[in-house]
Parts: C-alpha cells; structure tokens; sequence
C-alpha cells in the first residue's frame, strides 16, 4: 500500500467498523458470514489491508449497505 493512500485504507476501515456494530455483529459473526478469517476482518477494519471486490461486495452484502457507503470519507 502506497503511504498516501493509508489514510483512505484507515477510513474505510472505520466504515467497516461502524456498519459492523450498527448491525451488533462481531467480528468473528462478520467473518464467517463473508468467509472469511477473524483476522482478516481486523486487518481491514485497521486499515492494514483491503479486501477484494468479492469480499467487498459480500461485506457490503451482510452489511446491507451500498458499496459506496464504505467509501464516504468523513473528514475528521
């Protein structure tokens, strides 16, 4: 990951974040309804990785939000 995107990769994790306990799941509820492991599931929520369009459109999916909404930056 390119340093000046770090930023973006953080807020979108905080996304994650949000919409993941707006619907009360936990991290490891959101894991295994996407397929994926626990740890991943932070990484992407630290902003450390992101995920695939697959994984993105299936979080987007348990999430029942728009894909866009995981991309709306607030400015802090």
């Amino acid at each position: 990951m390119k340093e000046e995107y770090k930023n973006h990769y953080i807020q979108f994790g905080l996304n994650v974040v949000y919409y993941r306990k707006k619907n009360r799941l936990s991290q490891s509820m959101l894991a295994e309804f996407v397929d994926i492991t626990p740890s991943y599931v932070s990484a992407i929520e630290r902003g450390l990785v992101g995920p695939s369009f697959d994984v993105l459109f299936k979080l987007c999916d348990v999430l029942r939000i728009e894909p866009k909404q995981l991309f709306n930056f607030r400015e802090d």
